[in-house]
């Protein structure tokens, strides 16, 4: 019988292994696939031209992603502005102060908002948010703003469940420790909780940054796809993403092989991301009281 416990062990292990080894090789394929067909542009066309390039002309061998460098950093960076605040204060809510009645409708109604296509935000964006911030702000309403607001509430459900994990992970003793020597709760929260609660957070806000950055559909129907360095929030932009999906399917020769380029960089920015939010899994430690 034990022997064919430990067999049926090794079996287990070794179907788990297999599942671990087909990952990696996809994403290792993947990588290979997308550096051969990018690299031969960037040689010959050069790495600084091409991430610092201005101008965008495929028809003429002109490659510049530079402008969609910015636009992606643009989306992402408004994403987080408003997304950060929204998130984590939710996260704080759900954990700490909301009752469980209450909790228990929220909670499924975030998560909810993960299953939602993103080509049904974008349509959205499109019919709603786009005509009010034409119809408040002025411009034609295509503008890292819209794009902004759309990821804002698409990256609310990976930082709101991870934050809201860290948060209820904090040891009891801590807040209890706290509220016995007579600080509030919301001293308390601030103090003791949210910092040693900090390194799950900051995960949690790569993780939505890393989604931000790498959205396609909902950004291309409201950014306005203008390659071009916008000025302000209420500028059409394009992302990194938007300029592989829109010309992908009619690119040929180096105009192909500057999109795959594209892909390399976003792909480093991706794996950068992910590099990051591994980094700021360190060890907790408890806030301090003081005032």
């Amino acid at each position: 019988m034990n022997n064919l416990n430990r067999f049926i062990e090794r079996c287990i292990k070794s179907v788990l292994f297999f599942c671990a080894a087909i990952s990696i090789f996809v994403v290792l394929l993947i990588t290979v696939f997308v550096c051969i067909e990018g690299f031969p542009i960037i040689k010959k066309y050069g790495l600084l031209n091409f991430i610092l390039g201005r101008k965008w002309y495929p028809l003429d061998g002109v490659f510049g992603i530079f402008p969609m460098i910015i636009g992606s950093i643009y989306v992402t960076c408004g994403a987080l502005l408003f997304g950060v605040p929204l998130g984590v204060g939710c996260a704080i809510f759900l954990a700490e102060i909301a009752p469980q009645k209450i909790a228990k409708i929220l909670r499924p109604g975030i998560e909810l908002l993960a299953g939602i296509p993103s080509v049904v935000y974008g349509f959205y964006g499109l019919v709603v948010i786009v005509p009010l911030i034409k119809k408040y702000f002025g411009g034609s309403g295509f503008s890292v703003l819209a794009a902004s607001v759309i990821l804002t509430v698409m990256i609310l459900p990976t930082i709101v469940n991870i934050s809201e994990d860290a948060i209820r992970a904090v040891p009891a003793e801590y807040k209890e420790g706290s509220l016995a020597l007579g600080a509030t709760h919301w001293q308390t929260i601030k103090r003791v909780i949210l910092p040693t609660a900090r390194s799950g957070i900051m995960t949690a806000i790569v993780l939505g940054m890393g989604r931000a950055i790498g959205e396609t559909m909902a950004v291309i129907l409201v950014t306005g796809n203008v390659a071009k360095i916008p000025r302000s929030f209420l500028d059409p932009v394009r992302t990194l993403t938007s300029n592989i999906a829109i010309e992908m399917p009619y690119s040929a020769g180096e105009h192909t092989q500057a999109l795959f380029a594209t892909g390399i960089v976003l792909f480093v920015l991706i794996m950068f991301l992910n590099i990051l939010s591994t980094f700021t899994r360190s060890p907790r430690k408890g806030g301090k009281l003081s005032g």
